[in-house]
């Protein structure tokens, strides 16, 4: 999984579980669990727990170990010798082979090594509360929007990969940046107009009108970005000052985030669990609990979910060592058009013209910053990259 004919495979994936991930999220989210028989449907009541569903995230990323503990079985079964786990980057092979045993560089100190894994929290922590700010927002928005929102995450990355890791960003790419953000404005906009009311069926979100909720909704993932992007660069730096796989970072990204997760599941449910009229809140864990174990719905979601989120992370933070955390950014942006077509196809949204300009512009940014498409002027192609195309 190291070799250049494994990235599309692992970009595919990416995609993929990303997919499931944010459709089975929002449809857990639409799941009734009180008053589901009412003449009244304003009296109904939706699974609305996004601190116990970044929980069983971190749950899913924790079952990487038990995928490492069948793959140590198997190869003691077939009796290979075991090895130090390790990632060999992309082109890590060609550039070897043209060095001397003299000139080989000496091997890599892992930063990640012993008591030093411990330092995977700090991803960890950014990971909890990106998501459970984004889930929140998920509650107040429809899928796609959700999701091209999201896009918002390519620029804080960029940003903080120049500031952080010393990356080199060409003009056009800054542009490119510049447009994906004017295309989640855009989106955010079409929301705020247009806003699905189905969408915000699992809302109880009381006191606040549908272009309220959609604006509410936008700012909270907008915002939940920036946590997102400091864990991607965070991993970024950690990998390239590690040999650990990937599918090992997964692994106790999960177990640091599952027990902070859990300590503020348990403050929050003494301090806001319940409502002064006794009504069982967002941050009631018990009662999530309760809904998540005897609804079979949310429960099998739940599994689903942790299974899709496991795989997420481990295919996205493969793309991260192979390619970069910028790239993975904005390859996760791709995410939006079939999220945006399956929402569609089960009337969770309505067509909106203005999302589609939003969504275009989104997604031609994203593929000029990551040079699938050449920039529209002569003036801002790189050099190197005109010489190239010259020599062939």
């Amino acid at each position: 999984m190291s070799s250049k004919a494994a990235v599309p495979f692992l970009v595919s994936m990416m995609l993929l579980t990303g997919v499931c991930n944010t459709l089975l999220t929002k449809y857990q989210d639409n799941q009734c669990v009180h008053h589901c028989n009412s003449k009244d449907p304003k009296k109904a009541e939706f699974f609305d727990q996004p601190v116990l569903q970044t929980a069983q995230m971190f749950v899913g990323e924790m079952g990487c170990f038990a995928v490492i503990a069948i793959m140590n079985i198997y190869n003691y079964i077939n009796g290979k010798r075991s090895q130090e786990p390790g990632y060999t980057a992309v082109d890590a092979d060609e550039h070897d082979s043209l060095l001397g045993e003299d000139d080989a560089p000496p091997p890599k100190q892992s930063m990640l090594k012993g008591y030093r894994v411990v330092l995977l929290a700090l991803p960890a922590i950014c990971d909890i509360l990106g998501t459970t700010l984004m889930n929140i927002g998920l509650l107040l928005v429809a899928p796609s929007i959700y999701q091209m929102v999201r896009g918002a995450l390519v620029l804080f990355v960029g940003l903080f990969s120049v500031v952080f890791l010393k990356r080199r960003l060409h003009l056009f790419q800054w542009l490119a940046l510049g447009g994906v953000v004017t295309g989640v404005a855009i989106v955010g906009l079409a929301g705020a107009l247009w806003p699905d009311k189905k969408a915000q069926v699992g809302s109880n979100t009381d006191g606040l009108s549908d272009a309220s909720r959609a604006i509410t909704g936008v700012v909270l993932i907008a915002g939940a970005q920036i946590f997102t992007a400091t864990q991607f660069v965070l991993e970024e730096w950690m990998l390239e000052n590690s040999s650990i796989d990937p599918i090992r970072v997964v692994g106790w990204e999960g177990v640091f985030g599952f027990t902070v997760t859990t300590l503020t599941m348990v403050i929050l449910h003494l301090a806001v669990g319940q409502t002064s009229a006794g009504q069982y809140g967002r941050f009631d864990m018990v009662e999530g609990l309760r809904q998540m174990t005897t609804n079979r719905t949310i429960l099998t979601t739940s599994i689903l979910i942790m299974l899709s989120i496991g795989g997420f992370n481990f295919f996205g933070l493969s793309v991260t060592r192979s390619v970069s955390a910028t790239s993975r950014s904005t390859i996760d942006t791709c995410r939006t058009l079939f999220i945006w077509i399956v929402s569609l196809a089960l009337g969770w949204e309505r067509f909106k013209s203005l999302q589609v300009v939003g969504f275009g512009l989104l997604v031609y940014a994203t593929f000029v910053f990551n040079g699938l498409i050449r920039p529209p002027f002569e003036f801002l192609r790189v050099r190197e990259e005109e010489d190239n195309e010259e020599e062939l």
